[in-house]
């Protein structure tokens, strides 16, 4: 696999550089470049303290931490974030919106959420048809049960 450079500038140097997760996952962490104190309910643009020049072609993908909710009740309020290689300004800096379902303090360095790059979609083309010619796997939300 082709290993690819992504220009990173950084806006503080108060958080941590940004490296793969010791091993674990080829998710990177992002953490919060400033500290922020939300009441429930409140929703707020929480700086990432980067801004970066992604290669061609391709885009970051912005998701919560899994224990983002257990640790700060902060909710990712796009669901994921996607950053495309046009977002490469020095001052278009990565956020990430969220909103509080408790009251929550989250310092500077927290680990909040985490990105990987992909590959944009290929182009396709839908095909309409009136039978897909595949069994029925017992409809939405069907998985796992007995």
């Amino acid at each position: 696999m082709e290993t690819k450079k992504i220009k990173i500038k950084y806006h503080t140097d108060k958080i941590e550089k940004l490296r793969y997760i010791d091993g674990k996952s080829d998710w990177i962490d992002l953490r919060a470049a400033e500290d922020v104190s939300l009441k429930a309910g409140e929703f707020r643009l929480i700086s990432l303290g980067i801004s970066v020049k992604l290669p061609e072609g391709y885009e970051m993908i912005i998701a919560p931490r899994s224990s983002t909710y257990k640790n700060f009740g902060i909710i990712q309020t796009n669901s994921i974030g996607v950053v495309d290689e046009t977002y490469c300004g020095d001052n278009d800096i990565i956020m990430m919106p969220v909103r509080a379902d408790r009251d929550t303090e989250i310092k500077v360095n927290d680990r909040i959420c985490q990105f990987r790059i992909i590959e944009h979609q290929p182009a396709i083309v839908f095909e309409e048809t009136d039978c897909l010619g595949s069994a029925d796997r017992g409809g939405f939300g069907s998985t796992g049960t007995a």
